[in-house]
């Protein structure tokens, strides 16, 4: 429901009023399971209006999306003109064992969309399962930093730090936060995110 949200602000009006933050992600960035103010978005709004900075933060977060998915996306999200696009996508593949060589292509065709819509890019690192074994855990893990290095990106190493597996911040699944979780997903997303916007 909350990716939907999206749909509903004429994109030259959005970029036209404010410059813009895409958040551009799957459940952990929609807010599956909490309130749409808790979401790490909306919590991330408040904090850059509170810093002074003019940014609308825009919710692109969708439930269950992939890498595949965000490549889908990508080029109708530019119409927002992001300033900044935060891209948090991997965790679904990672859950699926889907290729890593796939997973690199996929966050690289994105990077470039972003490059040449003269958007800067936060990556967001994520982290697998044991379910496909080490070695699969360590290259998909490396992906991200691999990616940020290659490209010069702003990089947060793994979007859930404190928060995965922690049972007073995550629901059942141990994944997917509560609002305490998303409370510190949104300070580690800000500590990477304001030195980007004094830039």
């Amino acid at each position: 429901m909350l990716g939907v949200l999206v749909l509903l602000f004429p994109a030259s009006a959005l970029s036209k009023e404010k410059p813009v933050i895409l958040a551009l992600g799957d459940s952990l960035t929609a807010g599956f399971g909490v309130k749409e103010e808790e979401s790490y978005p909306s919590r991330l709004q408040l904090k850059v209006a509170s810093a002074g900075f003019p940014h609308k933060v825009i919710n692109a977060g969708v439930s269950g999306d992939t890498t595949a998915g965000g490549v889908r996306r990508i080029r109708w999200l530019m119409k927002h003109e992001p300033e900044i696009v935060i891209l948090a996508l991997g965790a679904n593949d990672g859950l699926r064992g889907f290729s890593i060589a796939e997973i690199r292509r996929n966050l690289e065709l994105m990077i470039g969309v972003c490059r040449k819509h003269d958007a800067r890019i936060l990556l967001a690192g994520m982290k697998a399962l044991p379910n496909y074994g080490e070695d699969y855990m360590q290259e998909f893990e490396s992906v991200f930093s691999e990616l940020a290095e290659k490209h010069k990106l702003d990089f947060l190493p793994f979007l859930l730090e404190g928060v995965a597996g922690e049972r007073k911040h995550t629901q059942p699944d141990g994944l997917h936060p509560v609002a305490s979780g998303y409370s510190i997903v949104t300070d580690l997303v800000w500590e990477r995110l304001q030195p980007m916007l004094t830039k």
